[in-house]
């Protein structure tokens, strides 16, 4: 038996779903900015992360965003077991788009490559970016509305390795992705999510970077024991290297750090390191065959 969701179902959720990612923060970035305020050794450091929790608790509270960047769109789309989602989901999102940022929860970001036109409403030609994906597994549907800021986005960085270049236990990769670090600086608004993708072509290794810090709920634990263990050391690396929040020193310069493989080619091996600054807006709905709606964050 198929369970149809019908348009106006889609564009409500999408629409609730849109307006709580960018109200305060992902309740698991707040867990994780509490947790490190707790261990901040450099009381700087340490009044930097309790300006941004209040920041966050306060836009929450208030029905507010905690930063005037509304970043960049991208919608993650799981059709479960039995579902037909019968509608177009472009067209849907985009409206959803236009009408938060006429509601003023967003401020309008999105331009024209070239000319640099704003369009005013934060939709325009493949934006927001939408990824849709069957898993027989799941018993609903689910919308993931993830906003990303582009301040963050300056300081990605991308190889393509040699294979002799990966060296014994990943060094190389490890290497690369400590240097992209030290190189941003304060630059990403840190502490930071990092996403790491590995492997496939160039487009995968980036969507797949991504999809790590926007998807999965930054305080997990990989289920890949080889990637739960270099997850673990890069987050202890990352944070003995000083940076700290903001830039100013001190032991949290990331909060967590999220790989994510795929299977690649003989002759290569790409590397995206994805920054997401600590403003962790993103919210999750999940739409069930008797018609109940939960939205989630996170």
């Amino acid at each position: 038996m198929a369970f149809t969701i019908s348009k106006e179902l889609f564009k409500k959720v999408a629409y609730d779903t849109c307006k709580a990612a960018v109200i305060g923060v992902a309740e698991d970035c707040i867990k994780l900015l509490k947790q490190h305020y707790e261990k901040e050794s450099d009381s700087r450091a340490k009044k930097i992360l309790e300006t941004m929790i209040k920041n966050a608790e306060a836009a929450e509270e208030l029905g507010k965003t905690p930063c005037q960047s509304p970043g960049y769109p991208v919608a993650y789309v799981t059709i479960g077991r039995g579902f037909l989602l019968d509608v177009n989901v472009k067209e849907i999102l985009a409206d959803v788009l236009r009408t938060v940022t006429e509601e003023g929860y967003l401020r309008p970001s999105i331009v024209h490559p070239f000319t640099r036109k704003n369009t005013g409403n934060n939709f325009g030609e493949n934006v927001p970016d939408i990824e849709i994906y069957h898993d027989n597994n799941l018993e609903y549907v689910e919308l993931v509305f993830s906003f990303k800021g582009c301040g963050a986005e300056l300081f990605n960085a991308f190889k393509v390795f040699k294979p002799a270049d990966i060296g014994k236990n990943a060094e190389g990769i490890k290497k690369f992705i400590l240097e992209t670090v030290i190189n941003a600086g304060g630059g990403p608004c840190p502490p930071t999510a990092i996403g790491v993708g590995i492997g496939g072509q160039i487009h995968q290794a980036a969507k797949l970077s991504r999809r790590a810090v926007s998807i999965r709920r930054w305080d997990d634990i990989n289920p890949n024991p080889e990637l739960a263990a270099l997850e673990k050391e890069l987050i202890e690396k990352v944070n003995s290297l000083g940076i700290g929040p903001a830039g100013v020193g001190g032991d949290t310069t990331c909060l967590t750090v999220k790989v994510e493989w795929a299977y690649t080619h003989t002759a290569i091996l790409p590397v995206a390191v994805n920054f997401h600054c600590w403003v962790a807006r993103r919210a999750r709905a999940r739409i069930y065959p008797n018609g109940e709606v939960k939205i989630l964050k996170w």
